[in-house]
């Protein structure tokens, strides 16, 4: 799954910054290809509105 980090992590909690750099993304549109796991799915899932993800 391709992970691609939309906005700012400006205003975030820092549980969310965690999670979006545990993905593996620092700057705004970056594409990350990550595995397809419940692990990955539950890191997007909790920063849902801060990324996009594409399969």
């Amino acid at each position: 799954m391709k992970v691609v980090l939309k906005k700012s992590l400006i205003g975030s909690t820092p549980k969310q910054r965690k999670i979006v750099k545990s993905l593996g993304l620092r700057k705004i549109r970056q594409v990350k290809e990550l595995p397809d796991n419940d692990a990955v799915r539950g890191m997007v899932k909790k920063v849902a509105h801060l990324v996009e993800v594409s399969e």
